[in-house]
């Protein structure tokens, strides 16, 4: 044998039948005359597909590795009596000649998922609400019941394939004839005719229609959450099972509060009189903006109590008051206090609060200058100091 076939396949010499048909698959849709018809390709071609027929028979295989040769000739010459049949298994994947083939492809198939967004309210995303929504999509053709023919009618066997969905194609080269099996242009590959197709759908099985859908958006959403609707997108073709429909949530900003994940953040402002003398403040909740005749009782405001002394910045965490999870739970409310300092005085204002200012020694205060960042021993120092 002129040429080792292991080299000419790139394989070693372990390699297993699956590994030998791979390599020579991938080698014989490169050189194969159809994609390169040059002859230095054709005769590449014959060496490797002599190289196959001699490893993927395991006696002429055997025979080879003992030294001897299975041809009796020069590899790849005219004594290679290799099976034609073997290498088109080889070389597409499977018997072409075999009956069945691949067969006609179905007309019924899967409809696509489909995608609707809609916008809802803090407190819906919150504590959940259902939604009517109008969606237009394909739903099953009710004239021909998704067949696609005409009432009455039936899709008929096609004539050119006999119902096989392709055709064979013969195609001789040096190696022989080469059959190939190709999709049916008559059927287009269905291996059925429809004759008389149906008049409301023009054969395709599926109509558009605007129906009205009922989706129940559980607590806890959050934008961007979908909520899936089995089987409610669109209807596939040839009235094929419906894909799913995604309901996209967007929640819209609120005037009080705002979200953080599951917790609630919202700031109120209070005069400088009232942060120093300490006050209660009343303030809603987010159960107030749902319908009252659907949660009857629910809590709608509380007393926020604001220390004497408070300092703008200072934030106060009300525990539970937050989003519900979509997994149990709820998170919290952070409520940050602003005071406001008055701009305007009238005279008499302005003199009591000179007269405040001198009481308390603040007629010029110097400013109490602290760095924004203070070292580990800074803060030491300053614990060691206040005790």
């Amino acid at each position: 044998m002129s040429q080792d076939p292991y080299e000419l396949l790139g394989v070693d010499r372990d390699a297993d039948a699956d590994a030998i048909k791979k390599a020579y698959r991938k080698l014989a849709r490169q050189l194969h005359p159809d994609v390169n018809p040059d002859p230095e390709s054709q005769e590449r071609f014959k060496q490797v597909t002599a190289a196959y027929e001699v490893l993927a028979d395991p006696q002429k295989r055997a025979a080879y590795d003992r030294g001897g040769d299975p041809f009796g000739g020069g590899f790849g010459g005219q004594g290679a009596g290799f099976s034609f049949t073997d290498i088109m298994d080889a070389f597409f994947g499977g018997n072409p000649g075999a009956a069945g083939g691949r067969g006609p492809r179905p007309r019924t198939r899967r409809g696509q998922d489909a995608l609707i967004r809609i916008e809802v309210e803090l407190a819906e995303a919150a504590f959940g609400v259902s939604r009517e929504l109008k969606v237009d999509t394909a739903v099953r053709c009710t004239t021909c019941g998704g067949e696609g023919a005409a009432p009455g009618s039936h899709p008929v066997p096609c004539e050119t394939c006999r119902g096989a969905g392709e055709v064979a194609h013969v195609q001789r080269s040096f190696l022989g004839e080469i059959r190939t099996l190709r999709p049916c242009a008559a059927c287009r590959g269905f291996g059925t005719i429809i004759p008389d197709p149906c008049r409301e759908c023009a054969g395709d099985g599926r109509v558009r229609s605007r129906r009205t859908l009922t989706v129940k958006i559980p607590a806890g959403v959050d934008n961007g959450t979908r909520v899936q609707l089995s089987e409610q997108g669109e209807v596939g073709p040839g009235g094929g099972p419906a894909g799913d429909l995604y309901v996209e949530i967007h929640v819209a900003p609120h005037e009080v509060f705002e979200r953080h994940g599951s917790d609630l953040h919202c700031t109120v402002t209070v005069p400088m009189t009232a942060a120093a003398l300490g006050t209660t403040i009343t303030l809603p909740t987010l159960e107030a903006d749902l319908d009252p005749s659907e949660d009857s009782g629910v809590e709608t405001s509380f007393e926020l109590q604001v220390p004497r002394g408070t300092q703008s910045g200072h934030q106060v965490v009300l525990r539970g008051r937050g989003v519900p999870g979509l997994r149990g739970g709820r998170g919290d409310l952070a409520v940050t206090v602003a005071v406001e300092t008055p701009t305007r005085l009238d005279p008499r204002q302005e003199e009591l609060l000179r007269e405040l200012a001198a009481i308390r020694g603040e007629e010029q205060p110097s400013g109490d200058v602290r760095p924004t960042h203070k070292s580990m021993f800074g803060r030491l120092r300053d614990a060691f100091t206040a005790h």
